[in-house]
């Protein structure tokens, strides 16, 4: 196994702003786990995708071993060159005991092949899903080729050298969504399910508001130390986090009637009037996630939809026509 820095030991680096940070270097965050960013900075994975190595003995488990080569031509979440290379020096003398994704999306599992092929670990995790969106691409689609050697169930644990992992199912962001617990030192690898840096795209078909936001209750029910998610800062006050996180997703929830109330309207009008000022290049992501809402509210009975025209299916009390 290969030293890790740890992280703000180089000039010029800080551990509360990600664009400071090394890709393809091994950096130390605590005894037991290292983080490999990878070389696919973009709108939807912010810096990279942040691959954590677990253990500090004689084996590891690789979490979100992230892209793999040249990636897609034209989409740059899904560039690796150099990152299978950068997890396999990190890696070092250690044996490499499971590779571990937390969902499919193809700035995450992709790498997961080549690292088996060169080590022999088993693919370990999240169950195969491959979903064609019927929308605009919002973020990395989905991995076909993902085939792992074990699906993890909720609360199933893998173990090695001095680390116990357990898996937390957190459905929404994607139906096969997994995070994982390091019980010996309370931290939960978030994936995409919970970020600093921005608020998760839940994209239907497969992606869903209600499992996303039963999942955010769960996680704000456990008591996770700190959170180390697939893309941004590590998590320092999750309960805290994820109580906001619920609270702006109720209140999105709350605009979209408020606006249907006063007229019926269409998604890409809602996201107009709902995400001023926002990047060109998330509106895409913001409209999928719009659409999850009415999809939820649909199901609750709140809303209808004629063509492309959503209305309130009757006035709600507290909600001005």
């Amino acid at each position: 196994m290969t030293q890790a820095i740890p992280l703000g030991d180089l000039p010029g680096e800080t551990l509360a702003d990600p664009a400071t940070w090394p890709t393809g270097r091994s950096v130390l965050l605590e005894p037991l786990v290292r983080r490999v960013l990878a070389p696919n900075p973009s709108a939807y994975t912010y810096t990279g995708t942040q691959t954590y190595l677990v253990g500090a003995g004689t084996d590891v488990a690789v979490i979100d071993p992230g892209p793999a080569g040249g990636g897609e031509s034209g989409h740059a979440d899904t560039n690796g060159d150099g990152h299978v290379e950068a997890i396999m020096a990190a890696i070092g003398n250690a044996k490499l005991a499971a590779i571990v994704c937390t969902h499919t999306h193809r700035d995450h599992s992709p790498a997961s092949r080549a690292l088996q092929a060169a080590t022999g670990a088993p693919i370990i995790g999240c169950a195969a899903l491959s979903f064609v969106d019927d929308g605009p691409r919002s973020d990395a689609a989905f991995d076909p080729d993902y085939r792992p050697d074990r699906v993890l169930a909720d609360g199933e644990q893998l173990s090695g050298d001095g680390w116990t992992i357990a898996a937390v199912a957190t459905p929404g962001h994607t139906s096969n969504h997994l995070c994982y617990a390091l019980i010996e030192s309370g931290a939960l690898f978030t994936g995409d399910h919970v970020m600093g840096w921005s608020t998760s795209v839940v994209s239907p078909p497969d992606g869903d508001m209600a499992a996303y936001m039963a999942s955010l209750m769960l996680l704000q029910d456990r008591e996770d130390r700190v959170y180390y998610p697939a893309h941004g800062p590590q998590i320092d006050n999750p309960r805290q986090l994820v109580r906001g996180m619920i609270g702006h997703r109720r209140q999105r929830e709350r605009q979209i009637v408020t606006r249907l109330t006063d007229a019926p309207s269409t998604i890409p009008d809602l996201v107009a009037a709902m995400y001023k000022g926002l990047d060109p290049r998330l509106v895409g992501a913001a409209g999928r996630s719009v659409l999850a809402h009415l999809i939820d509210l649909q199901q609750q009975g709140r809303v209808i939809a004629h063509g492309d025209l959503w209305q309130v299916t009757v006035a709600e009390p507290g909600v001005s026509a």
